[in-house]
């Protein structure tokens, strides 16, 4: 079995191909280090796959549809990662060029760079269930997986898919408040994400606390305050500032700009302004790439026109 990432994305090892327009990209760097075969060719990535990450942002799929959906064999299982996305869009793209696509949609994080992430996932029409095992078989090599229904993607995506961010600026303010007490910044930032991290993956520390126990986080936070001391005094300040309704917060909008890029593939068509923030550029410089390939047209409809028209505002 082969796997091929479209978008040069941070999982790679041996018998892995990985394409991306940009061959200046750290990962790309990365990629290469750890044996993964790279080329600028999604063709190509195609070709020597059997299983096919699409790794690359929300409006740029219906651009990677057009382009590979010739190349889609009965072989191919389409793992789409793209936030948003829903399973139908893509199916209905592919079933242009092949009947039957099996695809699967799923939701990860970037601590699978240290085989500490968190990846759900759910299948397609045509996936079968061996299909979904072997992702599964595939992600639980760099972390947990499990299967979802779809219509709860868009809140793993606003947890755990943008979990680490949330976690990374909670060591940041923390080192913040360390050098402000006098600390050092490199030790701040060490100590800070040792409390939290591990090797910046959530598998020591206080993660590892939390999973491997029982108890509620409220009680494991009880268990660190003691009466009267400094500990109480700090929840007390972080409690005043919205800590909690911060994080809160900060799911919840990511979850709704999520289910805004659904809302958009639904609709099947893309704005002006959010073409020039693509790398459509870069797409059309690949070899044997033309706009017409790729579904560039008057109105900038990226799908048949006659679909398009069915649609309501």
């Amino acid at each position: 079995m082969s796997v091929g990432f479209i978008g040069a994305g941070v999982i790679a090892t041996r018998r892995i191909t990985a394409s991306s327009p940009d061959t200046d990209l750290p990962t790309v760097v990365g990629l290469r280090k750890m044996g993964a075969y790279f080329t600028t060719s999604n063709k190509e990535t195609v070709n020597k796959s059997d299983v096919l990450f699409l790794a690359v942002k929300p409006h740029i799929i219906p651009f990677v549809l057009d382009e590979i959906g010739p190349d889609i064999e009965d072989r191919h299982l389409i793992v789409s990662c793209a936030a948003g996305v829903t399973i139908s869009s893509i199916e209905k793209k592919l079933l242009q060029y092949r009947p039957s696509p099996k695809v699967i949609r799923c939701m990860t994080n970037t601590p699978v760079v240290v085989r500490e992430g968190a990846t759900v996932y759910a299948t397609g029409t045509h996936a079968e269930v061996e299909d979904g095992k072997l992702l599964e078989q595939l992600m639980a090599s760099v972390g947990y997986c499990t299967e979802v229904e779809e219509d709860l993607i868009d809140a793993v995506t606003g947890l755990s898919g943008s979990g680490p961010a949330y976690a990374f600026l909670a060591v940041d303010a923390l080192a913040d408040g360390g050098v402000k007490m006098g600390l050092p910044r490199r030790l701040a930032v060490r100590l800070g994400a040792q409390a939290l991290l591990y090797n910046y993956a959530f598998s020591k520390g206080a993660a590892k606390m939390l999973l491997e126990s029982e108890q509620h986080p409220g009680q494991l936070k009880d268990n660190v305050a003691s009466p009267g001391g400094a500990t109480i005094h700090a929840l007390h300040v972080m409690e005043s500032g919205g800590f909690r309704s911060l994080l809160i917060n900060a799911v919840e909008a990511s979850c709704i700009r999520t289910r805004e890029l659904q809302y958009l593939a639904d609709q099947e068509k893309i704005s002006p302004a959010a073409i020039k923030k693509t790398t459509l550029d870069m797409v059309l410089q690949q070899p044997g790439v033309t706009a017409a390939g790729v579904g560039v047209r008057t109105g900038l409809n990226l799908f048949n026109s006659s679909t398009s028209k069915n649609k309501k505002n």
